[in-house]
């Protein structure tokens, strides 16, 4: 039996909320240290449990030598003063005392150790690399760092504390559920889980993570939907009784291609373009093609992903089946055109979480 709940990130911005600009600019550089400080811990971290997990492979150590990663004091052979998962932590709060919030350091100790866990056998076979964080990642805090989730009726957002620091949000013109989701939290209706700060092009914005309960339908395991994924027809779905054709060729990949096409026209011209501000100014018109390619391609994704949960749960399908998808994926990554155009990956992510938001289960074949 799966949980009853799932958790949404909303991806929501912040403003810092004092009154003086030398305050503002105070508060920023703040959250910047953090997040600096951020991914030095967390590429420390990772290499110390490397090397811990390596250690056994050091043969050229003396036979005397203690190599059991564990507490000295529960085993007579461990070489820790302390329990393995602490050992990260210990380091990195003793190196940046008082430059970073130990919220921030405990998170990361408990997400890293558990990632790196999965990846233990690749590591040792080498497989594959230890993960490299750069230097604007997003830093990761729990509830404990903020204080309550309020709305103020006269700044007409919502408020509270970041680690002392007081920040409201901003949500525009809020099309999306962030605003129903952030007025559940402050009714005390649904829980907040650890979340990220990311700053970017000078802005701060909050990766909110909310845990829900799933979305209860009248499905019935036995009614079975089966949905085929493809370049030509996104998505065709049928039951026993009923099909649907989800997009076109020409509603999708047509558009896509002429949204292409004027980018290298673009490109093209570039080299002709005023450099009022050098490579920023010139390569302005390719920025804001590229941006609409992808802004496109995801909000098409959405919509054909919500259309195929709908029908799955007007027709109480509780089972949907890709059909041969795994086969078509190979296909696809050897011609150049469908694997450049085709989005499958995005639109199986997508279709994989909204299938277990609304309790379908999803079988790929």
């Amino acid at each position: 039996m799966g949980k009853d709940t799932i958790k949404l990130t909303r991806k929501i911005q912040l403003v810092i909320d004092l009154p003086t600009y030398e305050e503002r600019k105070e508060a920023i550089g703040k959250l910047y240290q953090w997040q600096n400080r951020c991914y030095r811990v967390a590429n420390l971290m990772v290499s110390h449990l490397y090397v811990q997990e390596m250690i056994k492979d050091f043969f050229y150590l003396s036979d005397e030598i203690k190599y059991k990663l564990a507490d000295e004091k529960k085993d007579e052979y461990g070489i820790f003063n302390t329990s393995r998962i602490n050992t990260t932590y210990q380091v990195t709060s003793k190196r940046f005392k008082g430059e970073m919030p130990t919220n921030i350091i405990s998170c990361l100790k408990a997400s890293l150790y558990s990632k790196f866990k999965k990846n233990r056998e690749a590591y040792w076979k080498g497989e594959c690399s230890l993960q490299n964080f750069r230097r604007d990642m997003a830093f990761p805090f729990t509830t404990e760092g903020m204080s309550k989730l309020i709305y103020d009726p006269e700044k007409k957002a919502f408020c509270f504390r970041l680690f002392q620091i007081p920040v409201k949000t901003y949500l525009g013109k809020d099309f999306t559920d962030k605003r129903k989701l952030l007025e559940r939290v402050a009714k005390g209706e649904i829980k907040l889980c650890t979340s990220h700060i990311k700053m970017k092009a000078d802005k701060t914005y909050w990766l909110a993570v909310f845990e829900i309960e799933k979305e209860k339908y009248k499905l019935k395991p036995n009614v079975i939907a089966e949905a085929s994924l493809s370049l030509e027809y996104p998505i065709v779905v049928k039951t026993t009784n009923a099909k649907l054709q989800i997009g076109s060729r020409e509603e999708f990949l047509y558009r896509r291609l002429a949204i292409q096409a004027a980018l290298k026209r673009a490109q093209k011209g570039a080299s002709y373009c005023k450099s009022g501000k050098g490579r920023k100014r010139k390569t302005k018109a390719t920025k804001k093609f590229r941006e609409k390619e992808t802004n496109y391609v995801y909000s098409k994704l959405h919509l054909y992903s919500r259309k195929l949960i709908d029908f799955c749960i007007k027709h109480q399908a509780g089972t949907l089946i890709l059909i041969n998808q795994q086969e078509k994926v190979n296909l696809a990554k050897e011609e150049s055109f469908v694997f450049r155009n085709w989005s499958y990956c995005d639109l199986m992510t997508k279709i994989k979480y909204k299938a277990e938001k609304a309790g379908i289960e999803l079988i790929i074949d």
